[in-house]
């Protein structure tokens, strides 16, 4: 009897022992971290991905008992013939099961994805693609399609007031299409009642409103001296006079290097003010067709809070401190000008 009862215990330590042994494989394998860093980490699945490439990009931010957790439950689903695109994170104290499960029901982590203040659409395009797994060239084609553009009410000089730079939430594997939906979401959330009354009060569209914000942004980057540099432009924009009777040029230096496409210009000759473009502003009157870069939101209020001054003059000031002169008549801004040629030409700049 006693005997009997002993090969019992040994029976049932077994049995524990090998029960502990599974649970005990079944943590590791399943539900153990599966980061290698024990910290998050993101897998990127794209279209080109099945299953064979997900098992290395997993194995290259996994650990191998995760791994083969993992395939496990691969083999028991039909993931393997339906991988589904996006950014996936493989977080902290994550095991494979909750990884999996990510995976194969396309739960993925957003993006935080920066709109950049730019100057062209190809650079907002190749920008955009660098955080997404969009192609640019799509992109850019759609952002140069009249079709699309008049789509969200604009058109192609004017697609780039669409966007308002700042940082956004956004799904990696986002389409063209759902990108600028986002995007027109944004752009309505940000001309809220307060924004729109004001422009209505300068008697501009908003899209005349981050059109003058981009040569503001261009202008300079001192975003305290922002709102002096809107109330000159805004007062040559408004100005009908005898001599004006379209208004006087704003005669912006930053549209002249938007038309001839030469951003790295230092300096604007006389000879570069001939070209026959509308972004020409010392030859049309008025703004130009539309944003010469996407403004910085700073700018775009700058110009809604414009400084009420009688300035129709500025020039950069000759200590180089990046802010201006400003100068109430021509003969005041000459010298303004004269001061600060000299001062480029004492550096040497051309």
């Amino acid at each position: 009897m006693r005997k009997r009862k002993n090969k019992n215990r040994k029976f049932l330590t077994i049995i524990g022992v090998v029960m502990l042994a599974v649970v005990a494989c079944g943590y590791c394998f399943f539900f153990a971290g599966m980061s290698s860093t024990g910290e998050t980490q993101y897998v990127y699945v794209d279209n080109d991905d099945n299953i064979d490439s997900v098992y290395t990009k997993l194995s290259g931010v996994s650990s191998g008992s995760s791994m083969i957790g993992f395939k496990t439950l691969v083999k028991m689903s039909g993931y393997a013939d339906n991988v589904r695109t996006g950014r996936y994170a493989v977080r902290e104290g994550e095991g494979a099961f909750m990884v999996f499960r990510h995976l194969k029901n396309g739960l993925q982590t957003p993006v935080s994805l920066v709109v950049p203040s730019v100057r062209t659409m190809d650079r907002l395009a190749a920008e955009l693609s660098k955080r997404l797994m969009m192609d640019s060239t799509a992109l850019y084609k759609a952002l140069t399609d009249e079709t699309v553009c008049q789509k969200y009410g604009y058109d192609t000089t004017t697609i780039a007031a669409l966007f308002i730079p700042n940082t956004y939430d956004i799904y990696w594997n986002v389409s063209v299409e759902k990108l600028l939906d986002r995007m027109q979401k944004e752009n309505k959330a940000f001309w809220n009642a307060e924004r729109t009354r004001k422009a209505q009060a300068m008697k501009l569209t908003p899209v005349e409103v981050t059109t003058l914000a981009s040569i503001v942004d261009e202008e300079t980057a001192n975003n305290g001296e922002k709102p002096m540099v809107a109330g000159m432009y805004y007062n040559r924009l408004m100005l009908r006079n005898a001599e004006y009777p379209e208004g006087m040029p704003l005669q912006a230096d930053p549209t002249i290097k938007f038309a001839w496409k030469r951003f790295d210009l230092k300096r604007i000759y006389n000879n570069l003010l001939y070209i026959k473009s509308p972004y020409n502003t010392y030859r049309n009157p008025g703004l130009p067709p539309g944003p010469i870069r996407i403004p910085s939101i700073a700018g775009i209020d700058a110009v809604l809070n414009h400084v009420q001054h009688d300035y129709l003059y500025m020039c950069a000031k000759e200590d180089f401190s990046g802010t201006h002169n400003f100068a109430r008549n021509y003969n005041e801004h000459l010298q303004n000008a004269k001061r600060y040629s000299d001062a480029l030409n004492d550096r040497g700049i051309k």
